[in-house]
């Protein structure tokens, strides 16, 4: 019986690979030396991260007068910076949990490097709320630990301390959810490796030997912690929405928040998976197993949640009108037709406009347009979280106090090296870990494989029909039939 060619799902493994040559293609870049072109972006990234080092010293030797924040102006690129983190750590988990819960078979060739960008985005995130306390010596005294302070405890109702324990939290069950993915394929690195390599991955591995109660286990515990990061997803950028919604200044007090923000951080997320995967398809020599099929799911994600945001937008605009509250109409007049102008019409015509390119078949699989789509879509969240932030903090009750905020060098070395910190540890977790996950994928290559369901396998059911019929009419004969007629 010939196997069922899907019309509309195209194969998520090409090239007709065995077992033994997806081993080959992902572990391979483990063990061999980086090419020039890891090497070249390694140290760019290894540059950039030592700017932040030097930007963050100077932060803490000068203090936070070295940036350009004033009495008007709070909160600056620091937390503008914060937010946007946090935002692209959450496709990481979204990619990894919900869409193995709803077995989703397209996450397999991307949920190994989502995971690891959510990991290091999250500890670039948590890297300014502590450089903004001025004296981050001190930073042990934001959680609740008992101590000889009598009554003096962090402050339970402020978003702040929430936002605390929601990342801490989203970073250890990201963590857990990780490694957990891993530990396969640290064992299957440790059977081909000797000497001291050898004794590392033995301890990664945590003495996996691939028997069917490790294999149950291993998917029983994946099941638990993508329940667990399902609602973390949900969670976590909606508390980091509380540090505005809980105030009470106009255009930062509003219940949509919470919505927009989720849907802005998958939005923001998926955009920088896609930067990230396009270039390590490259450089690893990985188009076989992040096929466009992958780039156009992703894609139609991108849509979605790009189009989600832009409704968000609008509803802020009519709320503002529709309100009569004279103040919360300023503050989006003032986004819109204020000093900061550009930031606002650079936001709509990024996230709201650009990506509606993707309702194009032919654009969702184009690798270049999906790249510059990719960083344009960053470019455009960032705006929208310094719109939110230094917009609406620049012009308040009193026209006395308002001002205008333009960050120091310091501010934007801080926030160049995060990315540059951000690419030292993805280029380094691609020499120690498979970018893709082997046993995952060598899950779906019965089910996915172009050998068993795409064109080639179609081919072969068509051959083997045509012989049948042949077969049947009498016009196919044996070889020993063929000689006794000659």
């Amino acid at each position: 019986m010939s196997a069922t060619v899907s019309p509309v799902r195209e194969p998520l493994v090409q090239g007709g690979k065995t077992y033994h040559q997806i081993t080959e293609d992902l572990i391979s870049p483990t063990e061999r030396a980086p090419g020039k072109e890891w090497l070249a972006i390694f140290g760019i990234s290894a540059l950039l991260a030592g700017v932040m080092v030097f930007c963050i010293i100077w932060t803490i030797w000068v203090g936070i007068g070295s940036w350009n924040l004033n009495r008007t102006i709070g909160w600056g690129w620091d937390i503008t910076n914060f937010v946007w983190w946090v935002g692209i750590g959450h496709a990481g988990t979204l990619i990894s949990a919900i869409l193995l819960l709803f077995r989703q078979k397209w996450r397999t060739a991307v949920n190994r490097a989502a995971e690891a960008m959510t990991i290091f985005a999250v500890m670039c995130a948590g890297l300014y709320p502590l450089i903004h306390m001025g004296r981050i010596w001190l930073a042990i005294f934001i959680f609740p630990y008992p101590n000889t302070r009598g009554s003096l405890w962090p402050n339970f109702n402020s978003p702040l301390l929430w936002d605390v324990f929601a990342i801490s939290t989203y970073f250890t069950v990201s963590v857990l959810f990780w490694y957990v993915g891993l530990v396969p394929d640290f064992a299957t690195i440790r059977d081909r490796a000797s000497g001291l390599r050898k004794r590392v991955y033995s301890f990664l591995a945590f003495g996996w030997t691939g028997s069917a109660k490790h294999w149950q286990r291993w998917e029983a515990l994946s099941l638990v912690l993508a329940g667990l990061a399902t609602p973390l997803v949900l969670s976590v950028h909606t508390i980091v929405s509380f540090d505005f919604a809980t105030s009470v200044i106009p255009g930062w007090h509003t219940t949509i928040f919470p919505p927009y923000f989720v849907a802005g951080a998958v939005f923001s997320g998926f955009a920088m998976v896609q930067t990230l995967m396009l270039i390590t398809r490259r450089l690893l020599n990985l188009q076989e197993y992040i096929t466009l099929g992958h780039i156009e799911s992703m894609n139609k994600v991108i849509l979605v949640t790009g189009t989600v945001v832009g409704v968000a937008y609008l509803t802020e605009l009519f709320i503002a009108w529709y309100s009569g509250y004279i103040y919360e109409q300023f503050a989006f007049f003032n986004r819109a037709l204020g000093p900061y102008y550009w930031s606002y019409f650079g936001m709509m015509f990024c996230n709201v406009i650009s990506p509606q390119i993707f309702w194009s078949a032919k654009m969702r699989r184009s690798i270049w347009w999906t790249f510059f789509m990719s960083i344009f879509i960053n470019i455009g969240m960032w705006f929208e979280r310094f719109v939110i932030i230094a917009t609406t903090l620049a012009r308040d009750y009193i026209p006395s106090s308002w001002s205008y905020y333009v960050p120091t060098w310091v501010e934007v070395g801080i926030f160049i090296g995060s990315m540059g910190f951000f690419g030292v540890c993805f280029l380094l977790f691609t020499r120690v870990a498979p970018v893709v996950a082997v046993a995952e994928i060598k899950s779906i290559l019965k089910t996915s494989g172009d050998q068993f369901v795409g064109p080639i396998r179609a081919h072969h059911n068509e051959v083997m029909e045509e012989y049948h019929e042949a077969e049947a009419h009498g016009k196919v004969y044996s070889s020993h039939h063929h000689e006794e007629s000659h």
